[in-house]
């Protein structure tokens, strides 16, 4: 662990905040705050808060003694000042003087003490900062002091590191009981440096902020060398296979298997993220991994991200991936099984109402393969993958020098229903295709760009499939977020199978398609080289039929149906003069579409089109709708809004016909006409 402070970065953003009107102690405040979230070993994902004790004025001018604490929801590693909410200190200090405080009472009196009414709820843990009399104060979550306190002798082992210059605080669950448990043992003992949270995390403070920040580094630098020093080798290695299954040959089975209706939602689905690092391998490899991983979260804090244990699979072989199917859908069966009865007994412990969370697993350990993080999103499923390095990080220092034992299930409940986690939990908003995975093929064109960015509004994840690698990594930009950009030919086998195991590895699977890549070709039939006629075939419709196949490979091995959307044009319909070589591969497109309608639909797999026309694109340029203009012999004008609306279709009218049809359900085998009106390319 290594003293990141720079008395010249201090002195520059501290100059830079006070052109903005931000005081020296909140500029380094913010300093040492983004020093500590910039290690990901320390805090992670909300984890831990930092507090500073200055003076402030309120908007009538009263001037009033302050805390500065860590607001929820803000990120350590990227904290500006207003993210450290001011709450009036007097307040805070009267509470010490109650014998109870709700946690509902704690954040009410909390937000009515804050400088600005308008600023963020401040930490949980604020009562615990305010009621420690130093200016700066900080808190961790160090995966090397979880180590040393999830220990059952852990009191012991932190005095034999840290001697005298801590003090020692049993498990308390956070809150006014904790703030009051932590002053007592500090004022018992009033030249320690810091407290340690027994099965919780770790306080240091001080006067000045580079003092506070080094206590913290040193502190957690005694606890590693400590580890590393007195440890042992852990995690013996079972035999396995000399040739490891890939990862994405069992991510679709684990999605599949994970996707599951709760609470009247019959769409739910889930993205992943995998990791292999050497010290993942090493942990998920080890032969009693069921043992050491099983027991509980290394900090209560975890079990909002986690669940209260991960998911332990068997390692896969390649010739048994459909017997690991069937393992996969039994572990899964019995992990809900255990959460519901895990649910019942703890709840049973007391009379608080509580309603039962979705009982899916959120971090899957799985033998050869690596840990598997699940969420909504890619960013939940990266989140919960990083939770679980840091899990796999603190068990292993922890099974080093001793062995596991982090707190009771029942206090690991009591966290996981919390009230005031709840309310984080329930200010989450999902939209309508949240956890869905879609591939947009000719994704960089009009039509592709419009319909990526019309998928990634409704909350779905966006794999952006293009020959013009650069343009697709340029709509990627522009959606954010974890769009994924792949260059490759709708043409070449070998390009589509790439693109599909890139789909799967980013995201652990697939549920919806839009085979949207094309071009025209323009010659009279009767006249047109037989090589020309091929090449189009190749692209309007071999294309369409090979990232069908693959699509619906995924769709079978998930288990859970898909989608597949494509666009075949007016042209399969209503042929236009000179454009036979396009309409031909077109129709039989069209009629692709509903045969895989017809031949999938009882394994769930949707299948419908999109017949739009004249849409401004890289396939109509203006040279095209020129040269259309001209055959039809009107003008250009004329030809864009010819239709009965009398208006012009865009791109975005036919990004949102597939969104349509993503998002029903109980359509499969239908044609969405996006072409203003046109009598003679309605289905008869």
């Amino acid at each position: 662990m290594q003293n990141l402070w720079s008395e010249t970065r201090a002195i520059e953003l501290v100059e830079t905040y006070a052109g903005r009107g931000v005081t020296e102690d909140v500029a380094l405040r913010v300093y040492t705050t983004r020093l500590l979230g910039s290690v990901p070993s320390l805090v992670r994902h909300g984890g831990g808060n930092t507090s500073v004790k200055t003076v402030m004025t309120d908007i009538v001018g009263d001037q009033w003694d302050v805390l500065c604490v860590k607001g929820s929801g803000w990120d350590m590693a990227v904290i500006e000042p207003a993210g450290l909410p001011a709450v009036k200190l007097p307040p805070l200090l009267k509470a010490r003087k109650l014998s109870k405080l709700s946690d509902e009472e704690m954040v009410a009196l909390q937000r009515s003490s804050l400088i600005d009414p308008a600023s963020p709820n401040p930490s949980v843990e604020t009562l615990l900062h305010a009621f420690l009399p130093h200016k700066f104060v900080d808190h961790t979550h160090s995966t090397a002091i979880l180590s040393l306190v999830d220990q059952e002798n852990s009191e012991e082992i932190c005095a034999k590191v840290f001697g005298n210059s801590l003090g020692f605080v049993p498990y308390v669950k956070p809150g006014f009981d904790l703030a009051k448990a932590a002053a007592v043992i500090f004022e018992a003992r009033p030249d320690v440096e810091g407290l340690i949270l027994d099965k919780h995390g770790i306080f240091t403070f001080a006067e000045t902020a580079a003092l506070s920040y080094g206590r913290m580094i040193d502190a957690v630098r005694r606890a590693e060398s400590h580890i590393s020093e007195t440890g042992r080798t852990v995690f013996p290695a079972r035999a396995f296979s000399s040739n490891p299954v890939k990862a994405e040959y069992i991510l679709p089975t684990l999605r599949g298997a994970v996707s599951r209706p709760f609470n009247g939602n019959e769409n739910i689905r889930f993205i992943s993220s995998c990791r292999q690092s050497p010290e993942i391998m090493n942990f998920v490899n080890g032969r009693e991994l069921t043992s050491y991983a099983s027991r509980g979260v290394s900090t209560p804090d975890l079990v909002i991200r986690m669940k209260n244990r991960p998911l332990i699979l068997p390692a896969p072989g390649y010739g048994e991936l459909r017997k690991f199917s069937d393992c996969v859908k039994d572990a899964v069966s019995s992990y809900i099984t255990d959460y519901e009865h895990y649910f019942g007994r703890c709840n049973a412990f007391d009379d608080i109402e509580r309603k039962q969370l979705d009982p899916l697993p959120r971090l899957v350990l799985v033998p050869e393969v690596g840990i598997v993080g699940l969420g909504q999103s890619k960013r939940d499923a990266e989140i919960c993958a990083d939770i679980g390095e840091i899990f796999i990080e603190a068990v292993t220092g922890a099974e080093m020098i001793g062995t596991f034992a982090p707190l009771s299930e029942e206090e690991i409940f009591k966290l996981e229903y919390w009230s005031l986690e709840q309310a984080k939990l329930k200010s989450q908003s999902f939209k309508p295709l949240s956890g869905n995975v879609v591939l947009i093929t000719g994704g960089a064109g009009a039509i592709g760009r419009a319909t990526s960015r019309r998928f990634a509004e409704e909350g779905a994840e966006v794999v952006i499939f293009d020959l013009d690698e650069k343009k697709a990594q340029e709509v990627a930009h522009e959606l954010g977020n974890y769009a994924l950009a792949i260059g490759g030919d709708v043409t070449k086998v070998e390009d589509v199978d790439r693109a599909f195991i890139s789909t799967i590895r980013e995201f652990g699977g697939l549920d919806i398609v839009v085979s949207n890549a094309g071009a025209a070709c323009q010659g009279e039939i009767g006249e047109l080289e037989d090589r020309e006629l091929r090449k189009s075939f190749e692209l309007n419709f071999f294309a369409h039929q090979s990232i069908a196949q693959h699509a619906v490979e995924i769709f079978k091995q998930q288990g859970i149906g898909g989608a597949l959307l494509f666009n075949t044009s007016k042209q399969a319909i209503n042929p236009g003069p000179g454009l036979g070589a396009y309409g031909a591969p077109k129709a039989a497109t069209l009629f692709l579409c509903r045969q895989y309608a017809l031949e999938y639909g009882h394994i769930g797999v949707r299948a419908n089109a999109v017949n739009a026309d004249r849409i401004r694109s890289g396939l109509l340029t203006d040279e095209m709708i020129a040269s259309r203009a001209k055959a039809r012999k009107v003008t250009e004008r004329e030809y864009m809004s010819g239709n009965l609306l009398g208006r012009e279709v865009t791109a975005d009218d036919v990004a949102q016909a597939f969104i349509n049809h993503a998002l029903a359900l109980s359509t499969t085998g239908d044609v969405t006409t996006v072409d203003g009106g046109n009598i003679a390319a309605v289905l008869r």
